[in-house]
């Protein structure tokens, strides 16, 4: 299967006003909540755009074009936040997205987009593992991942609700440590 090539930019304070823009439109906020407001995105960037949280934002092109949006975390970082307590791997990467624009959906571009996303990811050795959590009765989200080679572990309890915890594991076979046996074994 052919993969599109995608470059994945970091967001810039330039961006942001373009994350408003995106984050109102209905199918983002249909799962994303209620918009945010200019000068909460600009807060909530803000700590990831100086580099103080493990948190990395970018914009998905594809020609030349902005498509998606996605981010990547490190979960360990997030437990002050009471998000991921059971999660001790700092090599464990979560991960959310969009696309821009809702008559791109069902046509394979998201899942072509966390493919190659997830790829950029496992290309750091640290990497062991990359998981996302949409929310249980989002269907399209739970087949784009899974088409994208992520797995359901299960239901689990967020700050933002329940949501379905999925993994992909790091491909065998790469020389790269991967996640422990007792993970494996829980997942």
């Amino acid at each position: 299967m052919f993969l599109p090539d995608f470059v994945f930019r970091p967001i810039t304070a330039g961006d942001l006003s373009m994350m408003h823009a995106w984050l109102a439109r209905p199918h983002v906020a249909a799962w994303w909540g209620a918009p945010p407001s200019l000068a909460e995105i600009e807060r909530d960037y803000g700590a990831t755009l100086a580099g103080a949280v493990p948190h990395w934002c970018y914009l998905a092109y594809r020609n030349e074009r902005p498509i998606g949006f996605i981010q990547a975390y490190a979960p360990v970082g997030f437990h002050h936040e009471g998000w991921w307590l059971d999660e001790h791997d700092p090599g464990v990467r979560g991960v959310d997205q969009f696309l821009i624009d809702a008559d791109q959906l069902g046509r394979g571009l998201g899942t072509e987009m966390v493919r190659a996303f997830v790829a950029k990811l496992f290309t750091d050795k640290a990497v062991t593992r990359v998981q996302t959590d949409p929310a249980p009765e989002n269907g399209r989200a739970i087949r784009c991942y899974e088409k994208a080679g992520f797995r359901a572990a299960g239901e689990v309890d967020t700050p933002d609700g329940r949501a379905l915890l999925m993994y992909a594991d790091r491909p065998a076979g790469d020389g790269s440590v991967g996640p422990t046996t007792e993970r494996q074994a829980a997942a």
